[in-house]
């Protein structure tokens, strides 16, 4: 057969096999349930112009690629088929190149629909779920690299993926990190302190003073129920626990209890009540400051905010100042955690356990991770059991799989009441421990930080805050995600923030960043400027924790409570 005669050949063979994916493709997305659609639900309807164009663009790249493969391996730019194995295989790295053009095509169609905001994120959601699972790097069968050091270790690799996926299997996740290279108490959460105050649901850790003198005020952390509070305090060169000590404040830290049955009838008003109204209660009572200075990281924050407000409205201000970290208290935009909130699903999270029982950890876990898929699960999926490697030790992926439960009254208030009515903003709108919410109350400076790349609280909604809280503000945005960009020590000189020196918080975060300016490295110094402004001043630190027998030590820190497993 001539070269013409071949060529000719290869491009029949092209037209049929990309003309045919193609025409699936459209016909797949035009039945498939990717929005969460009423079953039987009218197909998907796509723009004109926009299905054109794609389709134009898809036939050119699919021919570039066909003519590419028969002479190249074709380059791949995406670093899940960047190892030596994948350039060394032509038919490897063509059937990677091929997905990755169908992976740009299929989220063009989702581009390309026509429907509300909500369900083009939803569809895209899915899509990118679904291409992030259907990868070829995830498959032993397609993965060059894999089979390349299946054969180097003559099926060694194969064994210890097989092993590490039985491990994973018994332990309910898949491993991030080598989890037996670290326990709580002794190389994390090691900044020394003691218990000095518990009930059902937290213990109240105070910390021992690393200076001679303290600032007046004490300094209480509230971290989020959702999580383990030693994020805060995960090595002492990257704690903002130890840092905040050094700093001179007398510290105190809210430690979540893990909710097991006995405690899945406890609701939102517990969480606050007894929870952060009860841990400033007794600050002041340990110390006998008449004011303290808080701060909420994530949903701490929010919670803590509810606090607040209950307070203001019986007419008490414990706390002279307030931090807010990566907060929602405005849920207008709550990004890609909105693709699974509407009535329905709440409905059913309220039919399920809004009388009782609790989300379970590993499930608040995994949807977590879903929203970066190719990160958080596929890429351990391929290191772990593909290659058979332990991944290596990192102290916050740690934390990351020390998951957390949460009790169900509680979990479904917090969807109804924020994600999908977004009550507190509305002044009288909510009700929390019997009283009517209103921010307008919250007179007190606060604090807020953001950061630009988080997809759990969007930088958006974390600037929101600044428009609803009436009293003295200072923001910043930080650099990085939802946890990196928080836990930023100074001494790393990594990543950056950004200030707006004339103080100014117009109505937008785009206005803002007009006249904000960029400053390398941490923002822990701004914010400890801002705190001590804040802190009265200094008295001797105190030799012992607590305060006589009512708030006595009772056991060293991190306590009890943050050693239970979900």
């Amino acid at each position: 057969m001539n070269s013409e005669a071949l060529w000719a050949q290869s491009a029949q063979q092209f037209q049929q096999i990309f003309g045919d994916s193609w025409t699936k493709a459209v016909q797949s997305f035009q039945s498939a349930d990717l929005a969460g659609r009423t079953p039987g639900a009218a197909p998907l309807k796509f723009s004109p112009n926009k299905l054109q164009a794609l389709q134009q663009q898809y036939l050119q790249d699919a021919q570039e690629l066909w003519a590419q493969g028969l002479q190249t391996t074709p380059e791949l730019k995406d670093r899940r088929f960047a190892g030596e194995g994948w350039a060394s295989n032509p038919v490897a790295a063509f059937s990677a190149a091929a997905y990755l053009l169908n992976a740009r095509t299929l989220m063009g169609l989702a581009e390309a629909v026509e429907a509300d905001a909500k369900t083009r994120a939803r569809i895209r959601f899915g899509v990118e779920q679904w291409m992030a699972a259907m990868a070829p790097s995830n498959f032993l069968a397609f993965n060059a690299e894999a089979q390349k050091k299946a054969i180097e270790t003559k099926g060694e690799s194969i064994a210890k993926g097989m092993q590490n996926l039985l491990h994973d299997i018994t332990q309910g996740h898949v491993s991030m990190t080598d989890e037996s290279l670290f326990e709580v108490g002794r190389n994390v959460a090691t900044t020394e302190g003691a218990v000095v105050f518990e009930n059902e649901l937290f213990q109240l850790l105070e910390y021992k003073p690393l200076t001679a003198k303290v600032y007046e005020r004490p300094f209480l952390l509230v971290p989020p129920c959702i999580n383990k509070f030693y994020i805060l305090d995960l090595q002492p060169e990257n704690s903002l626990i130890r840092y905040a000590v050094e700093q001179g404040h007398r510290t105190f830290v809210v430690s979540w209890r893990n909710p097991d049955d006995s405690l899945g009838h406890k609701t939102w008003d517990d969480y606050v009540e007894d929870g952060v109204m009860a841990a400033i209660d007794v600050v002041q009572n340990i110390t006998g400051a008449e004011q303290i200075n808080a701060l909420g990281f994530c949903v701490g924050g929010t919670i803590l905010s509810n606090a607040l407000a209950v307070l203001a409205a019986r007419g008490d201000e414990p706390v002279a100042s307030a931090t807010f970290l990566t907060t929602l208290i405005d849920f207008t935009d709550t990004g890609i955690l909105d693709v699974f909130i509407d009535e329905n699903f709440v409905k059913f999270r309220e039919m399920q356990m809004g009388k009782g029982g609790l989300m379970k950890g590993q499930d608040l876990a995994s949807t977590f991770s879903f929203l970066r898929p190719n990160d958080l699960v596929w890429n351990y999926v391929v290191g772990n059991y593909l290659k058979g490697e332990t991944p290596p030790p990192f102290d916050l992926l740690y934390w990351n799989s020390d998951s957390t439960n949460l009790p169900g009254p509680f979990y479904a208030w917090y969807l109804r009441n924020f994600y999908l009515e977004n009550n507190l903003v509305q002044p009288g709108k909510l009700t929390v421990c019997g009283e009517k919410m209103d921010l307008a109350n919250l007179t007190l400076p606060v604090y807020i930080y953001g950061s630009r790349e988080d997809h759990i609280v969007p930088i958006n909604a974390a600037y929101a805050s600044t428009q609803v809280l009436p009293g003295k503000k200072r923001f910043v945005m930080g650099a990085s995600g939802h946890i990196a960009g928080v836990i930023n020590p100074p001494a790393k000189g990594k990543r950056s923030h950004w200030i707006r020196a004339d103080g100014k918080l117009p109505a937008t975060l785009d206005q803002w960043l007009e006249g904000a300016t960029e400053y390398p490295g941490s923002w822990w110094t701004d914010w400890s400027g801002w705190l001590k402004g804040h802190a009265g001043k200094q008295v001797a630190a105190p030799k012992a924790y607590g305060k006589g027998a009512r708030f006595k030590a009772i056991e060293p820190a991190p306590g009890r409570y943050v050693k239970q497993k979900a």
